[in-house]
């Protein structure tokens, strides 16, 4: 194995300058290969590569590896340097036992003809985690986004045929989902360890992404169905209550997937347990998730129902009322009533300069939260260049680390531009949306995407748009006809 220099040689590129970094920062902190690789959930030899600069470094490594290192944010800020340096698909590549690249088509950016987007972290997945899938069957299936009757659907595929595909975008969702090992709890009840696992799940989701996550998620859900089985008491309800949780994280993921049956079903689970628990603020959760989960699968009826039935249950004053009165005011949207649903985020916003926080519910609900929210009924509606500015705002205000959210931001934006005639600047945030979509595999990303495809359609010489959509059928499947 190749040893660390003492010093970087005149010509190192960026990569090596990054590995460099990361493998001084380690050792100054006395910790393994295999102990980092064990705190940021990496392959401690794929680790090893990385410092030697032999593989391309996906952005949620080193965002791992810097937390669990306590870098302070360096090994992030040296990543973004580095690939402003030499974009992803440059490092390994000039190395034997690596296909070899172009310099062009090393800057894997989506409008480079013939370059699939993601190349270089997706393409890497299948030495990453092995080549394993390859003896598997037809029953063996992936959800991905398929290209069916000219729009995009989430289907189960053969994973085999995904792989078999060549297409990057689609590399991650059809690998073998590696072991998610959540931090050890040490000590405490058993409802403290779990309450501890969902937290570091959810952290995990945010670096890997919800297809590696949402196994695990199910897997510790099982656990906890067992051990709250075979409690009593207030032990029993306290599981309960994380079961239900974890229910609903499970639904989330599901639903980031693209898989709506299995969100649909975990939701549904999660409801049912809140019920059993008598807590009342917890079944309000569920139902506003119920709400948005309708509304996001094209049952606005049913969102507003759900959404109605969520105020109905939540305390008066309390964070959990201003949900379910913004879920109320985007299916009044969907349905195309206008004065209600601007009526109600006027309504929303006045109810959480008075709400009560709690500390459990809502944490996360801001007067920003809402006006993204907003953002998006107005889009519904068709007032496009409105919901433009706030997207765009909105998009503004995120962390960095928010890469998802972005995604998605970016994708309602182009789609707003679109509406509202824009469509040379919609195709260009649109590619940008493609990008994040192929990092993150995320189907909320993928649906927008789908609606501006589809807006689209009817300008396809315009500016920009042959390389959007050019772009967009490299992360989906085209079944053979």
């Amino acid at each position: 194995m190749a040893q660390r220099p003492k010093e970087l040689t005149p010509n190192a590129g960026p990569w090596h300058r990054w590995g460099y970094d990361l493998r001084g920062i380690r050792e100054a902190r006395d910790v393994s290969l295999g102990a980092l690789g064990a705190a940021a959930h990496v392959n401690a030899s794929h680790l090893a590569r990385l410092e030697r600069a032999e593989r391309p470094v996906p952005r949620h490594i080193a965002v791992a590896v810097d937390e669990a290192l306590n870098a302070g944010g360096s090994l992030v800020r040296g990543w973004e340097l580095a690939n402003l340096a030499e974009p992803q698909g440059g490092p390994g590549a000039r190395r034997s036992g690596t296909r070899a690249v172009s310099r062009d088509a090393a800057r894997g950016h989506v409008a480079n003809p013939g370059v699939h987007v993601a190349s270089a972290p997706d393409a890497l997945a299948l030495n990453t985690f092995g080549q394993a899938g390859s003896d598997a069957d037809d029953t063996d299936t992936v959800v991905v986004p398929c290209r069916i009757d000219g729009r995009i659907r989430f289907v189960p595929v053969p994973r085999r045929t995904v792989l078999a595909s060549g297409l990057a975008g689609l590399a991650v969702a059809a690998l073998p989902t590696p072991a998610v090992a959540a931090s050890p709890v040490n000590g405490g009840s058993p409802a403290e360890v779990f309450a501890q696992l969902r937290r570091t799940l959810i952290q995990q989701d945010n670096l890997m992404g919800p297809r590696h996550v949402l196994p695990a998620v199910q897997h510790r859900l099982a656990g906890l169905t067992a051990q709250r089985k075979a409690a009593r008491g207030a032990d029993a309800a306290r599981l309960l209550e994380l079961e239900t949780r974890y229910e609903e994280l499970a639904g989330w993921l599901a639903q980031d997937i693209g898989d709506e049956r299995t969100a649909t079903g975990h939701t549904a689970r999660a409801l049912d347990a809140s019920h059993i628990t008598g807590d009342g603020d917890l079944t309000a959760y569920i139902l506003g998730r119920k709400a948005q989960l309708a509304a996001d699968t094209g049952h606005p009826h049913d969102a507003l129902g759900l959404a109605n039935a969520a105020r109905r249950t939540a305390k008066p004053g309390s964070k959990l009322e201003v949900i379910a009165v913004m879920h109320q005011a985007h299916g009044n949207a969907l349905l195309g009533d206008e004065a209600a649903s601007l009526s109600g985020y006027d309504t929303a916003l006045d109810l959480l300069d008075r709400a009560a926080d709690d500390g459990v519910w809502g944490s996360w609900l801001d007067t920003a939260y809402v006006h993204t929210a907003r953002s998006r009924s107005l889009a519904a509606l068709g007032h496009y260049e409105q919901a433009v500015t706030g997207f765009r705002s909105a998009i503004g205000a995120l962390p960095p680390a928010y890469r998802r959210d972005r995604g998605v931001y970016l994708a309602r934006e182009a789609r707003a531009l679109a509406g509202a005639g824009d469509h040379q600047q919609a195709a260009h945030t649109g590619l940008e949306a493609v990008q994040i979509a192929a990092e993150t595999g995320s189907a909320r990303i993928v649906e927008q995407l789908d609606k501006l495809d589809a807006a689209l359609a009817h300008t396809p010489r315009e500016q920009g748009v042959p390389e959007f959509r050019s772009a967009l059928d490299q992360i989906v499947l085209h079944p053979q006809t």
